[in-house]
């Protein structure tokens, strides 16, 4: 309702008002006479009502079509997977240098080995036979074999002489190292090509050969 409405209405009430009063005063007729002039010269204009605005349209209601997942594909690669190169950021500290004494030098290549050779007989002359008898023990008849043991020198000389086993004759015995010292020669034994001295033991046998 707009305000002039409300206006006029507010007056008519009023003058219902004043009309009731009047009649019970006893002024009416003076009243209405008053009033009824400019009522009739009152033109209320009422303002149209706004057009009622339109209802807003309905919300639309889209359809929201169902999610298809999209089918898996895999794409096959040749290349050779990535490489990851890794880089060390700290500095790696270089320990100081060690001098070592030089190497001795290397001992001499030893000489070349020569197999130990044994004392040989020199010449024919190693021999003791009836002619070297003792007359004493030729007429006696004595006979037996003396074991002995002498040493051969440098030289191939004998320089010592021993029995170790006697032939049951003193004669016999002590003429067997007389012999050997006196007349034994040897080529005498070698080791790495240098001679040394060598100790033999040999038996002699003493016999009578034209004794029958």
């Amino acid at each position: 309702m707009s305000k002039n409405r409300m206006m006029a209405f507010g007056a008519v009430a009023l003058l219902h008002v004043f009309l009731g009063y009047a009649f019970i005063t006893g002024l009416a007729l003076k009243a209405v006479k008053a009033i009824v002039q400019p009522l009739e010269t009152v033109n209320v204009k009422e303002e149209a009502p706004p057009p009622d605005e339109p209802p807003p349209p309905p919300p639309v209601e889209l359809e929201i079509p169902p999610f298809v997942p999209p089918p898996e594909v895999t794409i096959q690669s040749d290349s050779p997977p990535p490489v990851t190169i890794q880089t060390q950021s700290t500095v790696q500290q270089v320990a100081p240098p060690v001098f070592a004494p030089p190497a001795p030098p290397a001992p001499p290549a030893p000489a070349p080995t020569v197999a130990p050779t044994r004392a040989t007989d020199r010449g024919r002359g190693n021999t003791i036979g009836e002619d070297d008898y003792p007359d004493a023990s030729l007429r006696a008849g004595e006979e037996g074999v003396t074991r002995v043991r002498f040493v051969v020198g440098t030289d191939g000389k004998v320089g010592s002489c021993e029995v170790v086993a006697s032939s049951g004759s003193a004669r016999l015995d002590d003429a067997t190292c007389k012999i050997i010292i006196r007349r034994f020669r040897y080529n005498p034994a070698t080791s790495n090509g240098a001679p040394v001295t060598e100790t033999k033991t040999v038996p002699i046998r003493w016999q009578i050969r034209d004794r029958r």
